[in-house]
């Protein structure tokens, strides 16, 4: 017996895009450096490894989000405990969606995510810290 999806998960991408705030690779490139930002990047570690990431993001896997945002939680990271904008990005802009109204949800704010992800940023030829593999 097959399973009964009731949403898609582009559904679920195009509701949470309704209800977060997406900047372009343009803006995000000027945020590299800003002191009132914090770009996340949501990629597994093999991702990071094979094709690197924006310079300075912090690394924080998908999987471990709720968990590192959450004060309460044991494995809770202090860099979500900060006076700044979280800037989300993925491969392609639909882990980052999620994520970021996940985050919004749980009351980081402001909370905002990357057009085109990764993907675009590779394609503006914008600079990328490589990882050691």
């Amino acid at each position: 017996m097959a399973q009964n999806i009731t949403i898609s998960a582009k559904k679920m991408v195009a509701e949470a895009n309704s209800e977060i705030t997406t900047i372009s690779i343009e803006e995000a490139s000027k945020l590299i450096s800003s002191p009132d930002h914090v770009i996340i990047d949501l990629r597994d570690i093999r991702e990071l490894q094979r094709s690197g990431k924006i310079p300075g993001a912090f690394s924080c896997p998908r999987g471990m989000l709720e968990f590192w945002i959450d004060p309460a939680s044991p494995y809770h990271k202090e860099i979500f405990n900060q006076d700044k904008t979280y800037v989300f990005y993925c491969a392609s802009a639909w882990r980052s969606a999620l994520s970021a109204k996940l985050a919004q949800d749980m009351g980081l704010a402001p909370v905002a995510h990357i057009a085109g992800g990764f993907t675009a940023w590779i394609k503006a030829e914008l600079p990328i810290e490589n990882l050691p593999k």
